[in-house]
């Protein structure tokens, strides 16, 4: 009866789970799913131990040294991309009367002299002076405000290839001559730009590689699946004897319909 009880308990259970992952695949089954899942993450993990950088640069401001321990979140370096730089050029007040968005400019460097001139474009116009978002801003309300001429910050986009034969450090001092003339354009940009100035895909190589490690796995085992089908669904036809000969009987293990003939 215990034997029996521990057969009709067995059978129910196979029946559970028959009936759970009835018209599944090998892929959508739950168990193949949560393994899955969790080949994922540890594939993830260990991609992660490495950090690729998003952009292409120079390093600055090292805050790491090699062999180092850090933790999530922890800034290790700053990636300067010089192939792309801007001016901020902080203008007077009456400066910007006449000053539109696209308008040309002329750069010199300290570090190259009057010689080496830079051509770029005004690209924009700071929402603020300095002094609104200074950390402490100024007081007007006592009765002994001194008026101060404030300064606006102008953004320049400068020529790539200019960039690219006299490279520039960030922080340099510069000198921005604006040409106004023609000043009939809007003087605040209409629209935000289509596309961002940088993007990276950097780190969607690691997902990628991970679904396709998965992908692999599931594929090779799909495979040993059909193969242990196959060899159950085929009678195991073995002769008992190898090298059959006259007077030798011949028996099938799975017991086909027909029966052997020997030559």
């Amino acid at each position: 009866k215990a034997s029996q009880a521990a057969l009709l308990a067995a059978q129910q259970q196979l029946a559970a789970n028959r009936a759970r992952v009835d018209g599944t695949t090998l892929k959508d089954h739950p168990q193949v799913r949560d393994a899955a899942a969790a080949v994922r993450n540890a594939y993830l993990t260990l991609a992660r131990t490495e950090l690729p950088a998003p952009v292409s640069g120079f390093v600055a401001r090292r805050n790491v040294q090699l062999g180092q321990r850090v933790s999530p979140g922890t800034a290790l370096m700053a990636v300067v991309p010089l192939e792309q730089v801007w001016v901020d050029a902080n203008f007077k007040e009456p400066q910007l009367a006449r000053m539109r968005v696209g308008q040309p400019v002329a750069l010199t460097a300290d570090l190259y002299g009057a010689s080496t001139v830079f051509h770029g474009k005004v690209a924009g116009f700071g929402a603020g002076t300095g002094s609104a978002f200074a950390l402490l801003p100024a007081q007007n309300a006592t009765g002994n405000w001194i008026k101060i001429v404030q300064r606006v910050p102008v953004r320049i986009a400068l020529d790539p290839r200019e960039v690219a034969a006299h490279p520039l450090q960030i922080g340099l001092s510069m000198k921005a001559d604006v040409d106004v003339r023609g000043g009939e354009g809007a003087r605040l940009p209409q629209l935000a730009g289509a596309s961002a100035a940088w993007s990276t895909d950097v780190f969607d190589s690691s997902d990628a590689l991970a679904d396709a490690r998965v992908a692999a796995i599931i594929v090779a085992n799909q495979s040993a699946s059909a193969r242990a089908a196959a060899e159950r669904s085929t009678p195991d036809r073995k002769l008992l004897a190898s090298s059959p000969s006259a007077g030798v009987p011949l028996r099938l293990h799975a017991g086909a319909a027909q029966q052997p003939s020997v030559d």
